[in-house]
C-alpha cells in the first residue's frame, strides 16, 4: 500500500512539473541571417554582445532574456542576435567586412559588456548601449526603440 501511495505521489509530482510552462526564451538568430531577413521583413535588429568571461552578461541571460515579456517582445518585434564580442568570425557591420571583435571595437566603438547594438534593416547602426539592465529596464528601452521604429526602418 505504501509503495502504491509513493508511486502515485511520484507520478503526481512528475506530471505537475511537466505541466509548468517553461520560461520564454529569446530565439537568437545568426547575424548574417538577421540582415537577410530584415531586408524582406523590415524589422530592427537587436544585437546582444557578450563574452564568456562577462559575469553581467550571464546575469542578463539568466534573469533578463528568460523573462517572458522581454523574450516575447524581442521575438515578435525585433530580429534578436547574440554575438560573442571576442569572436573572430567575419560579419558585415555598417557595410564593412570585419571580425565581430573589430566591429565591437572599431565600428561600434564599444569598450564594455554587456552591450547592445540596434541595426536598421539596411545594415547601418542606429545606436549602441553599454549597460546591464533588469527585465523592466530592457523592456522600457525596447519600447522606446519601437517609438522610432518607422523612422529607423527607413534608414
Amino acid at each position: 500500500m505504501i509503495r502504491l501511495l509513493l508511486c502515485a505521489l511520484l507520478l503526481a509530482t512528475v506530471c505537475a512539473s511537466a505541466a509548468k510552462p517553461k520560461p520564454a526564451m529569446v530565439h537568437w538568430m545568426d547575424y548574417t541571417e538577421a540582415l537577410k531577413t530584415a531586408k524582406k521583413t523590415p524589422k530592427l535588429i537587436f544585437v546582444d554582445l557578450y563574452a564568456d568571461w562577462c559575469i553581467p552578461c550571464r546575469v542578463m541571460d539568466a534573469n533578463v532574456y528568460s523573462d517572458p515579456s522581454v523574450a516575447s517582445l524581442l521575438n515578435t518585434r525585433f530580429l534578436p542576435v547574440k554575438l560573442d564580442a571576442d569572436s573572430q568570425d567575419s560579419i558585415v557591420c555598417d557595410g564593412q567586412k570585419n571580425t565581430v571583435q573589430r566591429c565591437y571595437f572599431d565600428v561600434w566603438e564599444l569598450s564594455a559588456l554587456p552591450a547592445f547594438v540596434l541595426i536598421a534593416p539596411k545594415g547601418l547602426t542606429i545606436l549602441t548601449v553599454t549597460d546591464s539592465m533588469s527585465p523592466q529596464e530592457l523592456q522600457i528601452m525596447l519600447y522606446q526603440f519601437l517609438e522610432k521604429e518607422k523612422e529607423w526602418i527607413e534608414r
